[in-house]
Order: C-alpha cells, then structure tokens, then sequence
C-alpha cells in the first residue's frame, strides 16, 4: 500500500502546493481521499488518471477540501471510452454538494452531449453518505469510516484503509478526539493536516487566529499518533506554508513528542507501507 500526498497546501494560494488531497494505493484500488485544487496536475503526475480511481472519499465539506471535484467528475466522463460511474463517499452533505455541483456543470454537459455523438449520457456520480462505524469494501480495501472533531463544520469523518495487514488513517481536518483515537489505533501511518500554532500567533488577523481551535497542531497530532501505537506521521496541509529548509523544525516538534517515523515534504512525497 501507497500513500501519496497529492496537495499538501492550504485554502491560502501556494505556487508550490496543490490544495489538500491524497492518493492511497492499495494493491489495484486507487482511492482519492479530498479533491483540492489541482488535484488533476497532481493525480497525473503520480502516475494516475480521473478515470483510473475506485472512489472519491471526502472528509467533510470546507471548500478546499473539494474544490476540483468537479474536474475529476467532468474529466474522468470525457476520457472513458465506455461508462464509467464515479463513487462519492462522504459525510452528510454530500448529496447536496454533488447535485449543486452537477447543476453547475449542467451547460458543459449539454455542449459534449451535442457535440461528441459516442457520448450519449451524463456523467454518473453514486454518492454514499456515511456515518462513523460504517465499514465499507472498495475494491481490495477495506475502509473503516471514523468520526472526528472539526466543529463547527460537521459533521466531519476520517477514514482507516486497511490492505493485506496495513493500515493508514486518513484523519482530514479536527482536533484530537475519541473518534480518532478509536480509528488510528495500531495503524502502521496516521496522515494528518497541520498547523504551527507559535507563528498563527504571530498573524494580528482574527479570522487567521479562528483556526487554531478547530485544527490539530503539529503536537497535537504527534501525541495522538503516539496513542494509536502508529509507526508513521505523515504531516500535511501545512498553515502557514511550510517553506524549504524548515522541514527539521518541523519534524522537531513531533518528534518531542512521538518516536516513530515523521514525514513531510513537498507534493507527491510517497510513503510505501509494506
């Protein structure tokens, strides 16, 4: 099983990074965990395409978490020789999101169904709403549906993808919480979106000081990470953008307070579990 960060920037506009998504390769299933922007730059420089994903897994329902899911949709229609119907899983939500999403695309969708005569229906989109507890199988996957702390947007979920005895969670935006206590416990790779609360301090913006008490710091994920006994923390979503030579610093403040591996770095950094 693969874990490739595809986007590890934030709602703040980064000429390096992509807005958050990850790409989980287990065995032949590809699943796109949140579809940020640029998220298609990123799939196709990891090798993938649109049309190539098992299923779309959103955490929850920020902006930048989805802002360019209508690009997969539309893309992953337009280059499929044959259907090819899109799975969507999400919190509570979702169903809204993609209706309003298709609504939006509703004139490009009639131009290539007048144009192309091979093209003779609509992209399909199956939304799966999910609830903490679910167990979903996604092809070889086996996908464990977590609920997790980011009010007041909820509800929020993270998701454990399990493959031939591997386990990474997919922890998504929130703070530390029982439910994602419960969903990293004994994974070998917890991935989880960031902040460095010491420089958001130093930003005199109180909308920018608002994001300190519904994301994980990098401490805060480093002790949860050290709860659920994981081997990997796998830092994304870096606020504010973590520039280059920083890394160390970084790593440093995890690793005060968890001893296993920490990784982070620039877009499609790839961590290979097994």
């Amino acid at each position: 099983m693969d874990v490739t960060l595809l986007g590890t920037g934030s709602p703040v506009p980064d000429p390096d990074r992509a807005g958050p998504a990850t790409l989980v390769r287990a065995g032949g299933t590809l699943l796109l965990v949140d579809a940020g922007r640029g998220v298609l730059m990123r799939l196709a420089a990891a090798g993938a395409f649109p049309g190539m994903l098992s299923a779309v897994l959103l955490t929850h329902l920020h902006s930048d978490h989805l802002t360019d899911l209508n690009d997969v949709v539309t893309t992953r229609w337009v280059m499929s020789p044959v259907p090819n119907p899109l799975t969507v899983y999400g919190p509570p939500g979702t169903r809204q999101v993609v209706d309003g999403m298709l609504a939006m695309l509703a004139p490009d969708i009639s131009y290539r169904l007048a144009h192309h005569d091979d093209l003779n229906d609509p992209p399909a989109v199956d939304v799966v709403e999910v609830a903490p507890g679910d167990e979903l199988t996604i092809g070889e996957a086996r996908v464990v549906v977590g609920r997790t702390d980011h009010r007041p947007v909820e509800p929020t979920v993270g998701y454990r993808v399990e493959h031939e005895g591997h386990a990474v969670v997919l922890g998504g935006d929130g703070i530390p919480c029982e439910g994602l206590d419960t969903l990293c416990a004994g994974a070998d790779a917890y991935v989880q979106t960031v902040l460095r609360e010491d420089m958001v301090r130093m930003v005199p913006m109180a909308r920018f000081q608002d994001i300190l008490d519904y994301h994980s710091t990098v401490e805060q994920a480093a002790t949860t990470a050290t709860r659920a006994g994981a081997s990997i923390l796998v830092l994304t979503h870096y606020v504010p953008a973590l520039p280059p030579g920083q890394e160390d610093e970084w790593r440093a403040l995890a690793a005060a307070h968890f001893d296993g591996e920490v990784v982070l770095g620039d877009d499609l950094t790839t961590i290979s579990l097994g």
